[in-house]
């Protein structure tokens, strides 16, 4: 089994990612969009400046999040991301988002003023292909 490959496919495939962060010790999770760019090793996100989100990312930076399935059990989990606001404008990046989701906010003009990019990089992935086929890659 190649897991590298079904890492690839299923973040090119799955639109959605439950992020987790935690700021004092109480953590909170959301649904949120996501492109992830394989040549960088980068996943990409996009948030309402002054959504809570925001605040939290601020305050630590650590995060963990895993793919919403889409078929079956297949996802990506990932235990240790580090997240920033990204240094690629999200006009830059706005068409790769709207060719994988094309009903996305990020079509709408008056929103991308008001959007902060994020991205997420991490070092190992959890592959779960259901639950007798999973491995841990390394990015």
């Amino acid at each position: 089994m190649d897991y590298r490959k079904e890492f690839e496919r299923m973040m090119e495939t799955q639109t959605e990612i439950a992020l987790a962060t935690s700021v004092d010790e109480l953590p909170n999770v959301r649904i949120v969009n996501f492109y992830y760019d394989a040549d960088n090793k980068t996943l990409y996100f996009s948030s309402f400046a002054d959504n809570q989100k925001v605040a939290e990312l601020e305050q630590n930076p650590r995060v963990a999040f895993t793919t919403i399935a889409k078929n079956g059990e297949e996802h990506v989990r990932v235990k240790n991301g580090m997240t920033r606001k990204s240094t690629v404008a999200v006009e830059e990046i706005k068409g790769k988002f709207l060719a994988k989701l094309p009903e996305y906010i990020m079509s709408i003009p008056d929103v991308l003023p008001a959007l902060v990019l994020f991205d997420i990089t991490f070092d190992n992935a959890d592959v779960v292909l259901d639950f007798e086929h999973m491995d841990t890659i390394t990015i």
